[in-house]
């Protein structure tokens, strides 16, 4: 009994200790936007790295830890409460989520790699002459697709940097453009796919429904779309891939179809994803096909995984499934850091003060409130560079100015998802051009010829990411799509509404 009685008063004590530490506010000297400090700091740190050609994953890692401890430094409120509101932030759902998507997606891309599929892409490609900007349009709609099918941008970039990046530098394709056509793909479909979290989020957030939502959106889309596909045909191309003849002829006899039977798996994952299936069911199921294929193809399983020793009698893991995993263990750190920085905002009461701002200047005109709509959300991903995790923090702000204005959910909703579906793929610093980054410096390590592209030269090239907030921003200043919401939730014309409301 007295050690029943011991252990209760210890957990009583572990529970208040730790209700002592949960933060609310912070405060810091200067004012909210004080709490900006590490991400500013991180951002110009990212941006001088990437124009010097100096960046790394560990140098951006220790940028944002920079970042924070120097934030440490304007903080009124108790250097604790920093420090806790710290670790709150970084163990967010949204982060690990992400963390997540990107090692399934990962371990499934390399072993897709593993079994010949990039060579049998590049096979494909001599034999039908689909090469440069053909190419890169192509990649442009499958990665859409893909997106669109699996629910995650993210994964996206991790699985086509792998395969369709070697693939098109051999073939002819503008290394630059290429990967804007990877991240664009990804865009469509973070943008578009029922089982997107950024779908899911900004759809609840708004208190609509998704497949509602996905209706209304599906014009913003294709309308951003089409011109961007034209794009990539038209810039795509003009390289002769692989300069030295000697590695071409050798490469055309080399490659073979062989690796083209790991489409069946990536297939299977699409069929599965479309079924709405889970995310990690979808991609294990995935793994698991493309293990078996590779089997069944004569390839050896030490493609999948290995061990052994190094020269210094060190052990050694090797194989897909290691290197899909551990080509992302710096770019998981770097992102849990960045949501902790966003959540350190928000204590601040950063996000209030941008939300006061913006109902001043709005004045009772739907315009503005829409162009409203569209600055903070833009606003926010400059900072929390994490799509769904910028979604979050500023649905409630959308939600509220939309409500002002009797705005239908299913537009608040679109304005929500497609401006941070965008700039996510578009900045330098953003999560997703990082990632496309690390993956293609992943992929070089197995092909040494690939070039890797930096963060700021992709930046302009993003054209499905550019063409969405163009299309939404004519949007807000013309009306074009504009519903407002009836008594019973169904979407009414101005027209309509007015005289609805008399």
């Amino acid at each position: 009994m007295d050690n029943d009685k011991q252990m209760q008063e210890q957990e009583a004590a572990v529970t208040e200790a730790v209700g002592e530490m949960e933060v609310d506010r912070l405060e810091f000297y200067g004012g909210a936007f004080t709490s900006t400090l590490p991400l500013v700091f991180f951002i110009i740190w990212a941006i001088v790295l990437s124009v010097l050609k100096l960046v790394t994953e560990e140098a951006l890692v220790l940028g944002m830890v920079m970042g924070i401890a120097f934030g440490l430094f304007f903080v009124k409120s108790k250097w604790r409460d920093y420090a806790q509101a710290l670790i709150t932030g970084m163990a967010q759902p949204i982060g690990v989520i992400s963390v997540i998507a990107w090692f399934w997606a990962g371990m499934f891309a390399k072993l897709l790699a593993a079994g010949g599929l990039v060579e049998g892409l590049i096979w494909f490609g001599f034999v039908t002459n689909l090469k440069g900007g053909l190419l890169v349009g192509v990649t442009f709609l499958l990665a859409g697709l893909f997106s669109t099918a699996v629910g995650t941008g993210y994964g996206t970039v991790a699985t086509f940097g792998i395969l369709m990046y070697p693939a098109g530098i051999i073939l002819g394709a503008d290394p630059v453009v290429l990967l804007a056509a990877i991240l664009s793909g990804a865009v469509f479909g973070d943008n578009l796919a029922p089982v997107s979290d950024t779908t899911i989020v900004s759809a609840t957030t708004q208190e609509a429904d998704v497949p509602g939502v996905v209706r209304s959106r599906i014009k913003y889309s294709l309308a951003a779309a089409i011109p961007a596909f034209i794009m990539f045909i038209i810039f795509g191309g003009g390289k002769a891939g692989v300069e030295n003849p000697a590695v071409i002829s050798q490469l055309e006899e080399q490659v073979s179809p062989i690796g083209l039977f790991m489409l069946i798996p990536f297939i299977l994952v699409l069929t599965l994803a479309l079924m709405g299936r889970h995310l990690v069911t979808t991609l294990t199921w995935g793994i698991v096909a493309s293990i078996a294929v590779i089997f069944l193809t004569g390839t050896s399983l030490t493609t999948v995984l290995n061990f052994s020793r190094d020269e210094l009698g060190n052990p050694v893991v090797g194989g897909a499934l290691m290197s899909g995993i551990g080509g992302y263990f710096n770019m998981a750190i770097l992102i849990l850091f960045i949501l902790a920085a966003a959540h350190i905002m928000e204590l601040a009461g950063t996000m209030e003060r941008i939300k006061s701002f913006f109902l001043k200047i709005i004045n009772g005109v739907v315009r503005r409130a829409e162009l409203s709509i569209f600055g903070i959300v833009a606003f926010l991903n400059v900072f929390i560079t994490i799509n769904t995790a910028a979604e979050i923090t500023a649905g409630p702000f959308v939600r509220q100015l939309g409500k002002e204005f009797h705005i239908h959910p299913y537009r608040r909703a679109n304005f929500l998802d497609t401006v941070s579906s965008s700039l996510g793929y578009i900045f330098p610093w953003s999560g997703g051009v990082l990632l496309a980054w690390a993956t293609i410096k992943g992929a070089a390590q197995q092909f040494g010829f690939l070039p890797i592209v930096g963060p700021t030269e992709v930046f302009p090239f993003v054209f499905q990411g550019w063409f969405l907030l163009l299309v939404m921003l004519i949007a807000a200043l013309t009306g074009w799509g504009l519903r407002f919401e009836g008594k019973n939730g169904e979407e009414l014309k101005r027209e309509e509404f007015e005289a609805y409301q008399k």
